[in-house]
Formats: C-alpha cells, structure tokens, sequence
C-alpha cells in the first residue's frame, strides 16, 4: 500500500552544506520531518554539487517519513558561473557585466 502525501516542500540549498539552521531547519522542524536525517542524506547525495544552489523537493508523508528530488541548479547562477562573475548587473539593461557565447547558452 502506497504512503499516504502529506505535502511538499520547495527549498533552495547549497550542495553538499545542508545543515539545520534556517531554511533547512525551521522548514522540516514545523511539519515533524527529521531534520538531521534529510541534512546526512542530502549532502551525501549532492557532494559532487559542493557549494552549488541546488533546488530541492521534499515530500514528505503522514507517517513522517519523506523523499526528496534534487533538481539542476537555476539558470542565474549556472549563466554567473559561466561567464565567472560574482554578481549580475546593479543596473540591469544600463551596465553590462560579461558576454557569454552562444555554445555556452546551448550547454546550459
């Protein structure tokens, strides 16, 4: 018999550092998850992903037990990434920060 779906939850967490301080902490402590269990299975799933915001789903199930789907990082951080800046543009349209190719757009 299938578990029955109490609800999910969306965070975004940098691979390999999940810890319980907020948002991981307070997200999972409010619906009764074990928070240290998630952190272990997180980060030992996502340490080849270290530093990298990773979004995450979990889904978690009356019995309080849960599952989660880590999925690729957001487009701004991975275009950041590529084109090796820090940051985006303070004046976006005005100022430009880098240049990317399109073979870089396509691998993305």
């Amino acid at each position: 018999m299938a578990k029955e779906i109490a609800g999910q939850i969306k965070l975004q967490i940098k691979g390999g550092a999940a810890n319980p301080s907020p948002p991981v902490g307070p997200a999972l402590g409010s619906k009764g998850i074990n928070i240290m269990e998630f952190c272990k299975q997180f980060n030992a799933r996502t340490q080849d992903k270290a530093g990298k915001v990773l979004p995450v789903v979990i889904t978690y199930y009356t019995d309080k037990s849960f599952d989660f789907i880590v999925k690729t990082p957001p487009v701004a951080v991975q275009l950041k990434e590529v084109a090796k800046v820090k940051s985006g543009s303070a004046q976006p349209n005005r100022k430009k920060v880098a240049e990317i190719s399109w073979d870089q757009v396509k691998t993305i």
